[in-house]
């Protein structure tokens, strides 16, 4: 499939117009403090990006970010406004167009930032091991509708893993589909380049995260997605998709389940563009000022990431009260007691 992927982004499309579904972009409504970075990229940089919204986690400043599928360095340089002269980017891609692009204009930008604080590398993501990016050497990993596109999934999965940092952040945008994609669907050129064929079922992306080590992913927003051509809704059918962010911490000690041990946070309000609430997921709107009951994987993703300073943190894992209410789970067994009719029980 690379080469399906190179052709239609190299040769193709020739800017975000030619996009035949509005698939490829994140579901994100951009901020308004975002916009004024993408006033400083250069116009040929922003043309040929084939997305919209931009992947972009709170907290940056001083990170080491990797931005998975950087195509024409959009977001790596909107990234690299936001991490500074003390941080660093890099991006990675396949196609070689893209790249020549986004290397074109580096000077431009190192002149528009007043320093140099990107890099871009030609490669595959789901082969990221041939790359020289040692383990344990990024704070933040994004990816913009990417992961779609490669025939590896779980390498890349397993990549990102390996290169984060304990307590960092895997923090990207995809599609996802309702079911799983037929072969022949994903056969096509069209339906693959424009990120619809190439979907993950989404159980089975949570499948893929937990066997990378991920074990508790966080939708943070989503969005169904329209297939408003044709041709293309005709191919499809009746299979759903949806635009969908998450957010995957390394975090050795999380749980597969969110396990209830009387914890609590209290938000400070100090980050500068949250100063009201944070929002870690879609299901956790932490207020300022407010004790906010958390699981135990909440916990520890506030606690051992780079949000910790912006929070107080009441209480730890010495005592277990059983599943989290309202995380999603249940517990499976009846809890109404039932009089006995003198039956022998069975185990």
């Amino acid at each position: 499939m690379h080469d399906v992927v190179q052709n239609y982004y190299g040769k193709e499309l020739q800017g975000t117009d030619d996009l035949k579904t509005s698939a490829c972009c994140d579901i994100s409504n951009m901020p308004e403090w975002l916009k004024p970075l993408l006033a400083n990229i250069h116009d040929e940089v922003l043309s040929r990006y084939y997305g919209c919204g931009l992947v972009c986690p709170a907290l940056l400043e001083g990170c080491r970010i990797l931005d998975l599928g950087s195509g024409s360095g959009r977001d790596v340089y909107a990234l690299a406004q936001l991490v500074g002269e003390s941080g660093h980017v890099v991006g990675v891609d396949m196609t070689d167009e893209q790249l020549a692009v986004a290397k074109e204009h580096q000077a431009y930008h190192v002149e528009k930032f007043g320093y140099d604080n990107v890099t871009f590398l030609h490669g595959y993501i789901e082969k990221l091991d041939e790359l020289d990016l040692a383990d344990g050497s990024f704070d933040i990993i994004v990816s913009n509708c990417v992961i779609n596109l490669s025939p590896d999934k779980a390498a890349v999965m397993a990549s990102v893993q390996r290169l984060l940092k304990p307590g960092g952040e895997f923090y990207f945008s995809d599609v996802y589909a309702d079911r799983r994609i037929p072969q022949h669907l994903i056969d096509d050129p069209v339906l693959y380049g424009e990120c619809l064929s190439g979907a993950l079922y989404w159980k089975d992306f949570i499948r893929l995260s937990r066997d990378a080590g991920f074990l508790d992913p966080r939708l943070v927003e989503d969005r169904p997605l329209e297939i408003t051509d044709p041709v293309l809704a005709a191919k499809i059918g009746d299979i759903q998709f949806f635009s969908a962010t998450y957010r995957l911490f390394k975090i050795a000690a999380l749980e597969d389940a969110c396990e209830d041990h009387g914890q609590a946070v209290i938000y400070k309000g100090s980050i500068e563009q949250s100063p009201h609430r944070f929002d870690l997921d879609k299901h956790h709107a932490i207020e300022a000022g407010r004790v906010f009951p958390v699981c135990g994987n909440t916990f520890r993703m506030l606690q051992e990431s780079r949000f910790a300073l912006h929070f107080e943190f009441i209480g730890d894992d010495s005592r277990h009260y059983g599943i989290f209410a309202g995380c999603g789970e249940l517990m499976p067994f009846s809890q109404s007691i039932v009089p006995s009719s003198g039956a022998g029980g069975c185990c």
